[in-house]
C-alpha cells in the first residue's frame, strides 16, 4: 500500500506501537519501508484484509472520521452506540481509556461514521471496535459498564444490553447475564475489581458487569462454570460452602491441616487472595471436614481450587509451601524424587540438600519466579530438613 509522508508517521505512532497494534489485531506482518513510503502486509488473506482496512481507519482519523458500513460490522467489527454525554469519557484524556481497554483485549477501537440508510442519531456516537470474536466482546462490555457509570441505565434500561450475541459460526458461543442485588454487587465486583477478574481467570469466561446485571459471554461451558463460582461465592455469605468436587475437571482439592488454616488463609484472607491473582485461579475452604487423622494430623480442612490446570497446579504448590513453612514434612516427607516422559503437562520432582537449595532459591526467592516463564517451580520454605523436596511443572 502505497502512503504518504504524514500517513506514515501516523501508522507508525510513538515507538512503533500503532504498527505493532495493527500486526497484532491482524495477526498479519507489518512492515513499513519509510524511504519508499510504501506499507507491506503478510499473511493470509484474511489477515492481509484486516490489516489493510486497520490501516486506512488509522490513517482515516488523521484528517476526520472513520466511516465503516455493514460490511465491516459482519466481517470482524462489533459496533457499540455510546452517548454523547459519555464519549469523552469513554475514550479518556488522550484517548488513553480507549488505548488501555485496546491493550487488555487485544483490538482496535474508533469512533466512527456508521455508513446505513438508518443514519445516525443526533445524541449518541458509534463505538467501532476491531478484532477477534472474544477480544471485541470483552472490549464491548468495558464500554457499557464505563458508559452506565456515566448514564445510568442507558443499556439496562432500555433492554440494548446485546444479550444475545452469538457467533454464527459457533452456535455454543453466545452470552448469558444475571441480575444482582445492590447488596451482592460490591460483593461480587470485589476490592478494586478483584473478584469480578478472579472469576473471569478461573472460569475462562468473558465476565463484566454493566450496572447490576452480570454478562458471561463465552461457550456453553465456561458460561456454566462462571455461573457455579458466583453462585458459591453468595452462598459463602450465609456460611461454608461444599462443593461436589466428582467427575469436574476444572477443580483441584489440598487437604490442609487445621493448624494451618488460618496461616494459608492469611489475615482478611490476604494470603489467599495474592495466590488467586498470582496463579488466576478461585479458592476457598469447604466446610466439609475430615474430623479424623489425615496424613498423622488431628483433621484436616479441604481448599478446593478453580481454574485452568496450569494456574491450578500452581496455586496448589503455593499452598502447599506455605504449609511446609508450618509444619514442615506434612507433604514433603514420603515424597520421591520422579522425572516423567509426558509430552504434555506433568510433575518432575528434584531432592536439593540444603547448600543446593540456597542458591537455587537465589535472593528473595526470585530464582524460582525466573523459572516460571517456561515452569512453575516451588520450593517449600522450611529449612529444617536435611534434604528439601523441588517440584517442577512444564
Amino acid at each position: 500500500m502505497k502512503i504518504t509522508d504524514d500517513d506514515a508517521a501516523f501508522i507508525l505512532g510513538k515507538g512503533g506501537k500503532t504498527k505493532m497494534k495493527i500486526a497484532r489485531v491482524s495477526q498479519a506482518e507489518v512492515e513499513l519501508f519509510e524511504r519508499d513510503l510504501v506499507l507491506e502486509f503478510r499473511g493470509s488473506e484474511r489477515q492481509r484484509r484486516h490489516a489493510k482496512r486497520y490501516a486506512r481507519c488509522v490513517m482515516a482519523q488523521r484528517v476526520g472520521p472513520v466511516s465503516v458500513d455493514e460490511s465491516d460490522v459482519g466481517d470482524d467489527c462489533t459496533l457499540v452506540t455510546v452517548p454523547q454525554s459519555a464519549v469523552g469519557f469513554v475514550t479518556g484524556k488522550g484517548g488513553n481509556f480507549l488505548r488501555t481497554i485496546e491493550e487488555e483485549w487485544g483490538v482496535i477501537m474508533f469512533f466512527a461514521e456508521y455508513v446505513s440508510g438508518r443514519g445516525r442519531g443526533k445524541d449518541t456516537e458509534k463505538l467501532a471496535i476491531f478484532g477477534g470474536r472474544d477480544g471485541r466482546r470483552g472490549a464491548q462490555l468495558k464500554v457499557m459498564s464505563t458508559v452506565e457509570t456515566k448514564v445510568p441505565g442507558f443499556y439496562t434500561e432500555t433492554g440494548d444490553t446485546y444479550e444475545n450475541s452469538e457467533d454464527k459460526e459457533d452456535g455454543d458461543w453466545g452470552t448469558s447475564t444475571m441480575k444482582l442485588q445492590d447488596d451482592e454487587l460490591s460483593y461480587a465486583l470485589g476490592k478494586k475489581g478483584m473478584t469480578r477478574k478472579k472469576i473471569a481467570w478461573a472460569s475462562e469466561c468473558i465476565v463484566e458487569y454493566v450496572s447490576n446485571i452480570v454478562f458471561m459471554s463465552g461457550n456453553r461451558k465456561v458460561r456454566t462454570r462462571a455461573k457455579e463460582y458466583l453462585k458459591w461465592l453468595f452462598e459463602q455469605l450465609e456460611g461454608p460452602v461444599h462443593v461436589d468436587t466428582e467427575g469436574r475437571d476444572d477443580c483441584t482439592v489440598v487437604e490442609v491441616p487445621l493448624d494451618c488454616v488460618g496461616y494459608v488463609t492469611g489475615n482478611r484472607r490476604e494470603t489467599l487472595g495474592r495466590m488467586e491473582e498470582e496463579w488466576g485461579t478461585l479458592m476457598f475452604f469447604m466446610g466439609k471436614r475430615d474430623a479424623g487423622k489425615s496424613r498423622g494430623r488431628e483433621g484436616s480442612e479441604k481448599l478446593v481450587i478453580f481454574g485452568p490446570e496450569r494456574g491450578r497446579r500452581g496455586s496448589e504448590l503455593a499452598v502447599m509451601s506455605s504449609v511446609e513453612n508450618k509444619s514442615p514434612g506434612y507433604f514433603t516427607r514420603s515424597l520421591k524424587d520422579v522425572e516423567r516422559s509426558t509430552k504434555g503437562f506433568d510433575t518432575d520432582r528434584i531432592t536439593f540438600r540444603d547448600d543446593e537449595l540456597s542458591y537455587a532459591l537465589g535472593r528473595e526467592a526470585a530464582t524460582p519466579h525466573h523459572e516460571q516463564h517456561n515452569a512453575i517451580t516451588s520450593f517449600p520454605d522450611h529449612l529444617s530438613m536435611n534434604r528439601t523436596k523441588l517440584l517442577l511443572m512444564s
